[in-house]
């Protein structure tokens, strides 16, 4: 009888040394200390998010992404900059796990606190730090380069605090929503653009981070840096299920007496085309995160409230 499993194995060494041969062509982004990838707290808050916040030296005219005060004084600055034209915050512009009116959170709004009495998030969606890292998927780790010391970890807290819970944040969507075009794939409503920052606090999440390690591509951008996690994690996650696929085959093997059955041989192709075509969409996705359009994942228990999934922190 003729036998088909020289052809799968074939098969499955080429598609091996195929997705091998990818992988060492993609390295691991270079990690490096925040001091070494960041001249000071300026190139952080500027680089890091690709232009989402501006680093501002006269603080009566900047926001900050954490405080302490009864009400959020990030509301007094937008109406003295005229960024605020309602007397109240009435929408929450940026929409991606975001709700679509402002509003208070239940008690348990611990982590997120400041934004408690007002916050475009909801408790589901910032109850925890873990949450909050964990969101947007493993290529936005903010700890993909090693442990962060807790005050370095606490500024990268604070931050996707800020950008899910402050309605302020919105008021600099890139795209506004009188300019915002469904139909235009250049465009979305999740991204900020140059928002003025404290310089103060800028500097002191420099400070904090500056002998802790990130990713140092594209001089720091966390947008960069996912795009390449993306790709390394696509290529283990194809390399483990081809490894699989291998052993499986080799099991098959030593049941059959002179060749395995048309039945496994379907199943492993069909197999290997699938893991093939994902990887040309990972590929497909690298490009579109390098071109400046990317596409990101999806909160582990979905969008919270009105929002739309499609989003950033700037995140």
């Amino acid at each position: 009888m003729f036998s088909l499993r020289p052809l799968l194995a074939v098969f499955i060494i080429l598609a091996i040394e195929t997705h091998v041969s990818s992988a060492e062509n993609a390295p691991p982004p270079p990690c490096k200390t925040f001091a070494e990838i960041y001249p000071s707290g300026k190139e952080l808050c500027e680089n890091m998010w690709d232009g989402a916040f501006k680093y501002e030296k006269d603080e009566s005219k900047a926001y900050t992404m954490w405080f302490f005060d009864d009400k959020n004084p990030n509301d007094a600055v937008a109406k003295s900059l005229g960024a605020l034209s309602t007397p109240d915050h009435d929408k929450c512009h940026l929409n991606y796990y975001h709700k679509d009116t402002p509003g208070p959170e239940p008690d348990a709004f611990t982590e997120c606190h400041p934004w408690k009495e007002n916050a475009c998030c909801a408790h589901e969606t910032v109850m925890t730090s873990t949450k909050l890292k964990e969101g947007y998927g493993e290529e936005y780790h903010w700890d993909r380069c090693g442990p962060l010391s807790p005050e370095c970890e606490r500024f990268f807290v604070q931050e996707a605090c800020f950008y899910e819970c402050d309605p302020n944040a919105g008021l600099y969507r890139k795209f506004q929503p009188d300019v915002f075009d469904k139909n235009n794939e250049e465009h979305n409503e999740w991204q900020m653009s140059n928002m003025p920052i404290k310089a103060s606090y800028c500097d002191a999440w420099f400070t904090a981070c500056r002998n802790d390690k990130f990713c140092a591509t594209a001089g720091g951008s966390f947008f960069s840096c996912a795009a390449e996690y993306k790709k390394l994690d696509e290529v283990a996650k194809l390399q483990a299920e081809l490894k699989l696929a291998q052993e499986q085959a080799v099991a098959a093997g030593s049941d059959a007496d002179d060749g395995l059955g048309t039945g496994p041989v379907v199943g492993f192709v069909v197999a290997g085309v699938l893991i093939l075509m994902l990887t040309l969409c990972s590929c497909f996705l690298v490009m579109r995160e390098r071109a400046g359009k990317p596409l990101f994942g999806r909160l582990l228990d979905g969008p919270a409230g009105g929002g739309q999934s499609v989003g950033n922190s700037q995140f």
